[in-house]
This record gives structure tokens, C-alpha cells and sequence, in this order.
């Protein structure tokens, strides 16, 4: 940078304007001699005394000048720096290097520090790194938001060139000036943020509290104590929603509407919805338990758009099997509870009125199509034969979807290949049912309630009627636009829920052995041989399949295993870990047989044998993936171990898969879920 001040510009031009002035006077002498010799010479001592007194008073004037100048800039330099340094806005420069050079009163007061600090911004605000400064790189403006002594501030910094100074300068010449400085504003925001909170603290939330079992609850006690306890009931939930200053209104028998503000419902959170366990303790001789599910709708852009979210919650929520609250918001849904099995309902008109709708769908088509869950097991493809029995026996042409024949379901579908009685495009593949799908088919999906898992998710597309049939809890990915949806965790298996359709919607329909083994092995395969998950509703499906004709040898040859299998089964049980002295984790490692995953889920039934184990977990490596299989038997909800990992199932039998991970990497993540699910009291 020199040290010499340049003029530039119209000061220059003013200064220096007598001497242009004077050259063009030579040009004129010049011209002069042309025409009168004697004029020309006295033209010429005029143009001698003009520049002697000129360049006289050029050279005298032009320091005086330049200090006049220089002293004005300076006064109005100084004027401008007061102006700065009064400024409320705290503000600063800083160099190329993020070093403070100047600061203001308002800056000094903020940061505490006093005039003359010239340390890194970083020292201040060590979110302010230098990599996020304006520089060199084009980046000219940067925004940031940060905190300080428990304010809220906006960091803006702009990048101020000096060249760009000084071509705004009518004295200095910014050939040399290169270089910049940074200049950094501050927004106190903290009042700012503190009315939004308030806003957002004082915005109603819309709930729904549904009792699951209320009829069961009332016929286990008396009848004469029947309305002490709905009394009861009433006492602790309306004294539940008051406590957080909210209301409560019961609208029917079962069912309450509240309205709480959003900083209440954040209370709630914190406690996770005790009142989940707290309507537990309700007992005046009932031998039931009563239960309860909440569904909240918050965030949304209206009231009325919160209570949809209350409706959709509380639909997830009894989808799920109940005793749980789910919080429903615009960006995400959010579980709480769900640590008790559901009770199974006696009752099975739910059962006929859905059979009676799947009746009217069928029949109002030309074609049904059926699948299940990619690598179906026994219970998917038993569902979807009963489909199919029922397609057929209402006159319509119907097909199964199955894209891998797993060890698991090879020796059912072998009972149907090549046999004279079935279609040979009875099973297609995905890409042969998408070319037979039209607007005229209706796509029944069993044993599946998530889209992205489904045998060919092409088809929800290119199928304008679904219908879906599933005992899995459902999670935030849901089928939608479902035409029928019966979704039942209570039940064993879909095997089960498609028997029971199949009595309601053909009267005395008529099934052959092989449908009959098919539906029979996915319940006994679901109930691990009728051991856990069997109700009355369960035993009365197997009777109705025996009835029409499953065998128990028949179906008990089909699922011998080979010596391998057995073998790889062995070992994964033999190699478990004990982790927390309750949870059995293991891996499997069957790499040379067609379906490890199969025999992974049944080392974590086996597992479940030790005493003193809550919930196994077997790992298994297939095709670049790491499939979870995760069993328990009631103590613990291994669904929502599951979900947290990123996949779902029932209470009891859940599992995830894992892609881009390792074995050991995913042990990991297991026992870190497992480990933050019992600090925070989740399971």
C-alpha cells in the first residue's frame, strides 16, 4: 500500500484545471504566430507570466489544500466513528483473519470486554469458526444464529472490500488496495424468542382418549359395582387432564375429547402418559385390567386439522393393540406405552362385516390379485391361498405373488405346482402380475401392512382397489387409500383372521387339504405350536381347518428340517450372549443354506426356553443385509425395540433389517437401543 495520497477523479480535474488551461493557451499562441508576428510574441509573454504565476500558486495552494482536505475527512471520519460507536447495534470489524479491530459500545457491552479488545472472534463465540467467515472464496455474507451468557442472538458478517473503498473515494486510488474486512452485526433476539415460545406454549393440542376393553372390563365385575367403576375411570382421567389445566369432555361411554395447551402436553411427555398405568390401578373386584390409548394432534395449521391428527392418532394407536398414546404432529408421529398384550374380543362380527365387505369388493371385480411380505414365510403365503380359495369360489380369476420360494414355504408350494386341479398362473411373479393388473383388479395384500416391505409395491400403484388383512401393530408407514382395511394385533396370526373370514363370506365353502395344511401350518408356525399368542379365536380357526380337512402329520412332514439346518440352529442358540442377565442376543451364521434368516427366527424362539430370558435377538447376514429376528414372552415389548431400529412386528414377535452394517456394528446399535429404551423407562 503507498504511502503517497493520490487525487482522483473531479478534485484532481479542478485542481489541475489552470494548467490544462494554459497548454491550450500554447496551442492558441501557436496559431497566433501564423497570422500577426508581433501579436504571437506578446501572446507569448503573457503565456510566460501566466504559467509562472499558476505553477506559483499550484505548488503554494496544493498542500494547503490537501490538509484542508485530509483535515475535513478526518473531522468527518470522526463524526462517523462517534456515530458508530453509539450505535445500539452491536457491531464490529474484524480483519481477513476473523481478528476484532474495532468495536462499538454496544459490542464492548455485550461481549463484556473493554475497548481494545482485539483478539479472534472464535474467543468469543467459538461456534464462529474461521472456515464459516466470509472470504477469498466468493462467500461475501454469512448468517448465523448463536447463544451468549443465556441471549439469543443473529450473527450476520458481510465482507467489506477495500479496493471497493476506495474506488467510493473521490481523493484515494484504489490501484494498491487490495485485502478486505469484516464486518459483523449483532440482533439481540432473545425477547423475540421468548414471545414465540410463549405463543407456541400457549397453542392448544386436540386429544382423543379411547378405553380398549371397556365392554370386557364391565362383564368381569358385578353389575351392581359396574358404574362405581366407570365412575372410578371417569374420576381419574377428568382429575388427570384438570391437574395440566386442561379440558376433558366424555362423549361417549368409551371415549373422551381433550384440549390441553402444548406446554401442558410437554409435561406429559416428560412423565410419558402415566395415566397409562395410572387407569391400571382402577380395581373394585375386576379381574381385568382396564387400558386405555391416547392420540394427540399437535402443530397443525388449524384446530381442525389437529383434531384430524387426534383421529389419525388414536386409529395408530388402536391399530397398534392399544394401552399406548401416539402424538401426531405435521413432521413426525411419536409412540409412547404399548407394554400390554391386547386382549382378544369373543366377538366376531367384526370378523362377518368385514368378510361381507371383502364379498362386495371381490365381486364387483374381474381379477384378484394377492401378496404378501418379500421372503414370505408360512403364514403370509397360508393367507394368501385362503384368498384365493375365496376368489375362486366367488367365480373369479385369482393369483398369488411370490417372487422367492424360501425354504420355509418350498414344500407348500410345491403342493400346488404342476397339480391338475390349480391354474399354472395360479403364482406369478412381479413382473407378471403388474402386466395382468388393471383397473379392473382388485389387490388383496395379507400378513403386511407396510408398503415399502410388500412383495412388489409396484402393484398398490397400478391397483385402484386394495385390501389389506394383517396382525401386525402398525407403524407410521401405513397402505394408504386402502378400500378395506382390517388390521387385528390381537390375533395369532393372518392365517387365523382369514379363516375366520372365510366361514362369513361363501356359505359352506369348500376347501381342499392342501389349502387347508397351508392355513393350518402359518397358524401353528405364527403361535410357535400353539404356545404363545393363542386365544379361543385360535383354537376355533384350527378346529374350522381340521374341519376341512388339515392334517397335523401331514403338516408336521412338511416342516422337518434337514441336518443342516438343525446344526446352524444349534449353534446360534449355543453361542448366545446373555446381556443385562435377561436379554439373549446371538448370531447366526448359516451362510450355506438357502434361507438363514428362517432358521435366525427359530434359534429366537429356542432362546426363549433359558430361564431367566425376557427377549432374544438373533442376527443373521443375508445378501448384504443384517436381519433381526426378535422374540419375547411377555415381559417385554420387542416391537418397539424393533421400531426404534427401524423396523416393527407384534408385542412378542418383531424384527428390522440393517443395510451398510456389520455384525458387530450392529450388536452394537442393539445393545445401545436397549440400553437408552431402559434409562428412559420404555421397556
Amino acid at each position: 500500500m503507498k504511502k503517497r495520497i493520490k487525487l482522483k477523479g473531479r478534485i484532481r480535474t479542478f485542481i489541475k484545471f489552470s494548467i490544462y488551461l494554459g497548454l491550450l493557451l500554447c496551442l492558441v499562441n501557436a496559431a497566433l504566430y501564423l497570422i500577426d508576428y508581433r501579436a504571437g510574441i506578446l501572446l507569448t509573454c503573457f503565456v510566460i507570466f501566466y504559467f509562472a504565476v499558476t505553477l506559483s500558486l499550484y505548488f503554494y495552494n496544493k498542500p494547503v489544500i490537501m490538509n484542508e482536505l485530509v483535515s475535513f475527512a478526518t473531522e468527518y471520519g470522526q463524526i462517523q466513528r462517534k456515530l458508530l460507536r453509539e450505535l445500539d447495534i452491536p457491531y464490529a470489524l474484524l480483519d481477513d483473519t476473523g481478528k476484532v479491530i474495532w468495536s462499538n459500545v454496544a459490542f464492548e457491552n455485550v461481549v463484556h470486554q473493554p475497548k481494545g479488545y482485539h483478539k479472534s472472534i472464535t474467543g468469543l463465540f467459538p461456534t464462529i469458526t474461521r472456515d464459516r467467515l466470509p472470504d477469498n472464496s466468493g462467500l461475501d455474507e454469512a448468517q448465523y444464529e448463536l447463544e451468549y451468557e443465556g441471549n439469543e442472538y443473529v450473527a450476520k458478517f458481510k465482507k467489506i472490500p477495500l479496493r471497493e473503498m476506495a474506488e467510493h473515494s473521490d481523493m484515494i486510488d484504489a490501484d494498491d488496495y487490495n485485502g478486505f474486512l469484516i464486518a459483523v452485526y449483532l440482533f439481540d433476539e432473545t425477547a423475540l424468542h421468548i414471545a414465540l415460545q410463549e405463543v407456541d406454549d400457549q397453542s392448544l393440542a386436540v386429544g382423543m382418549i379411547y378405553l380398549d376393553n371397556y365392554e370386557e372390563a364391565l362383564a368381569s365385575v358385578e353389575e351392581v359395582r359396574r358404574s362405581l367403576l366407570i365412575a372410578l375411570i371417569d374420576r381419574k382421567v377428568n382429575k388427570y387432564i384438570s391437574a395440566q389445566d386442561g379440558i376433558c369432555k366424555k362423549l361417549e361411554k368409551d371415549k373422551y375429547l381433550i384440549i390441553l395447551r402444548k406446554k401442558a402436553l410437554a409435561q406429559l411427555r416428560e412423565t410419558r402418559f402415566d395415566l397409562l398405568e395410572e387407569v391400571k390401578t382402577v380395581n373394585i373386584g375386576n379381574e381385568m385390567a382396564v387400558t386405555l390409548s391416547i392420540g394427540i394432534g399437535l402443530d397443525g395449521l388449524s384446530y381442525a386439522q389437529n383434531y384430524e391428527f387426534a383421529r389419525n392418532a388414536i386409529d395408530l394407536a388402536l391399530g397398534r393393540g392399544g394401552d399406548q398414546a401416539v402424538l401426531k404432529t405435521p413432521e413426525s408421529i411419536t409412540y409412547y406405552g404399548g407394554k400390554s398384550q391386547q386382549v382378544e374380543k369373543n366377538t366376531r362380527v367384526k370378523a362377518r362385516v368385514k368378510a361381507h365387505a371383502l364379498r362386495e369388493i371381490i365381486t364387483s371385480k374381474d381379477r384378484v390379485i394377492v401378496m404378501g411380505h418379500r421372503m414370505p414365510d408360512v403364514d403370509s403365503f397360508g393367507a394368501a391361498v385362503g384368498i384365493y380359495r375365496i376368489a375362486q369360489a366367488l367365480g373369479r380369476k385369482a393369483h398369488i405373488v411370490l417372487n422367492d420360494v424360501t425354504t420355509s414355504i418350498q414344500p407348500m408350494v410345491a403342493l400346488f405346482k404342476n397339480h391338475p386341479e390349480y391354474d399354472g398362473d395360479m403364482i406369478l411373479n412381479s413382473q407378471q402380475a403388474i402386466e395382468v393388473a388393471g383397473s379392473n383388479t382388485v389387490l388383496v395384500v395379507v400378513d403386511v401392512n407396510k408398503p415399502s416391505i410388500t412383495e412388489c409395491p409396484d402393484l398398490l400403484r397400478f391397483c385402484k382397489s386394495i385390501v389389506v388383512l394383517d396382525h401386525h401393530r402398525q407403524g407410521t408407514e401405513t397402505i394408504e387409500n386402502a378400500t378395506l382395511s382390517y388390521v387385528e394385533p390381537y390375533a395369532s396370526s393372518t392365517c387365523e383372521m382369514v379363516s375366520e373370514i372365510l366361514q362369513y363370506t361363501y356359505d359352506n365353502i369348500k376347501m381342499r387339504t392342501e389349502e387347508a395344511d397351508c392355513m393350518y401350518s402359518g397358524i401353528m408356525i405364527d403361535t410357535n405350536n400353539f404356545l404363545s399368542k393363542t386365544g379361543v379365536r385360535t383354537f376355533e380357526a384350527a378346529a374350522f381347518l381340521r374341519r376341512n380337512g388339515a392334517d397335523v402329520t401331514r403338516v408336521r412332514k412338511l416342516f422337518r428340517e434337514d441336518a443342516l439346518e438343525y446344526k446352524a440352529r444349534a449353534d446360534a442358540v449355543s453361542q448366545a450372549e446373555i446381556y443385562k442377565q435377561c436379554f439373549a442376543i446371538s448370531v447366526c451364521t448359516a451362510d450355506d443354506l438357502p434361507s438363514p434368516t428362517v432358521i435366525g427366527a427359530q434359534a429366537a424362539n429356542e432362546l426363549l426356553n433359558i430361564k431367566g430370558i425376557k427377549a432374544s435377538f438373533v442376527l443373521t447376514d443375508y445378501q448384504g443385509k443384517i436381519y433381526v429376528s426378535a422374540r419375547s414372552i411377555d415381559e417385554i415389548n420387542v416391537q418397539i425395540i424393533m421400531e426404534r431400529m427401524g423396523g416393527g412386528g407384534h408385542m412378542n414377535i418383531a424384527a428390522c433389517q440393517m443395510e451398510g452394517t456389520g455384525l458387530a456394528e450392529a450388536i452394537g446399535v442393539l445393545k445401545r437401543t436397549i440400553d437408552h429404551m431402559l434409562e428412559n423407562g420404555e421397556i
